[in-house]
């Protein structure tokens, strides 16, 4: 890579990404923002980051990085890896498939990518404490839960 850094066009937090077998062009399911649960820790058993870059010059070290915001910024997870850009013109799409992330506690955390040493961007997830409530009712009796909060 030169001194010039890729262009980060996209970052998406999502659960799972298909790329059509034809075009090649991915399509992006269940998008994350914000993760609301009863309890935690909480472990996403698979969590993809998805990424599309530009202005790109040959073999990049690239980095993702999971970092907590209320622990300055603490390191959970990171994982490098490396991208060729065949052209600047080129918009290459990443889809990195994380297994088993952990979230300990309610707050704000951010996923970062840099290619070598450069920051390109960050994705924010807004993690929440919800309380499940029981209703009575439904069909047959049952006890159904629903999220409250």
């Amino acid at each position: 890579m030169t001194e010039v850094p890729p262009i980060l066009l996209s970052a998406i937090i999502c659960e799972r990404v298909i790329f059509d077998k034809i075009s090649g062009m991915p399509s992006i399911i269940n998008i994350i923002q914000n993760v609301n649960s009863p309890k935690y820790p909480v472990r996403y058993p698979s969590l993809v980051f998805f990424c599309e870059l530009t202005n790109g010059h040959g073999k990049t070290k690239t980095k993702i990085r999971l970092v907590d915001d209320q622990e300055d910024e603490k390191v959970l997870f990171e994982q490098e890896g490396t991208v060729d850009f065949k052209d600047v013109r080129q918009v290459l799409s990443l889809a990195l498939n994380l297994q088993g992330i952990g979230l300990p506690h309610p707050g704000e955390y951010r996923f970062q990518l840099f290619a070598e040493e450069h920051l390109l961007g960050e994705r924010r997830i807004a993690c929440k404490k919800v309380e499940m409530r029981r209703r009575e009712g439904g069909e047959g009796g049952r006890n159904v839960e629903e999220t409250g909060g």
